[in-house]
């Protein structure tokens, strides 16, 4: 036989609250469904967008390293301070392509500025505008055949080899001067790992 223990009254100072009325329940309901929501959704929502940008991310990469000639825009900062070429400012018609194999690593990068770019160009590389050789086709024919540059149109062409003592980059510039205001740079930074 069990023995029932005695309910304990509630406390006659102490308010009842009233029945849940059936709006409330409602609202209180959809309260709840919309916080679980959230808290599923909003999570879920931060990995698609992720995944997105991680894919696209990964697509350009594939783009980047699958190409086999000059691809439209600047280097990178990190490769053109490796290989210590300073594309000035303004410059348009920018291209490059960098190729690396266990002896040597080379950048090719080509753009168009103004007459003070130039000189700032030459310049922050350690050279000068009267060290240019006019008629010197300093890129030599297998980096022409690499980057695709021919150097037959309308000139005049000038150019130099800037060299510098392992592990610095080694320079081979070429320029078009046939408009003197806006020249066509080419460039071919070397250097052996």
């Amino acid at each position: 036989m069990t023995a029932s223990l005695p309910r304990q009254a509630a406390p006659p100072d102490e308010p009842r609250r009233p029945a849940e009325g059936p709006g409330h329940r409602a609202r209180r309901r959809a309260l709840t469904l919309l916080i679980i929501g959230l808290l599923i959704g909003v999570p879920a929502g931060y990995l698609v967008i992720s995944a997105n940008q991680s894919r696209n991310s990964g697509k350009d990469k594939e783009a980047k390293y699958a190409a086999t000639g000059l691809t439209t825009g600047l280097p990178s900062k990190v490769q053109r301070r490796l290989y210590q070429v300073p594309v000035p400012h303004p410059a348009d018609s920018t291209a490059s392509y960098e190729t690396n194999n266990w002896k040597t690593s080379r950048l090719y990068v080509q753009f168009r500025t103004n007459a003070a770019g130039l000189d700032s160009f030459l310049q922050t590389m350690g050279a000068r505008r009267d060290e240019l050789e006019k008629g010197d086709i300093s890129i030599g024919a297998r980096d022409q055949r690499v980057s695709g540059w021919h150097f037959t149109g309308p000139g005049p062409w000038w150019g130099l080899t800037h060299g510098q003592k392992n592990p610095a980059p080694t320079q081979d510039v070429v320029v078009n001067m046939s408009d003197p205001a806006n020249p066509m740079v080419y460039v071919v930074s070397r250097t052996v790992p």
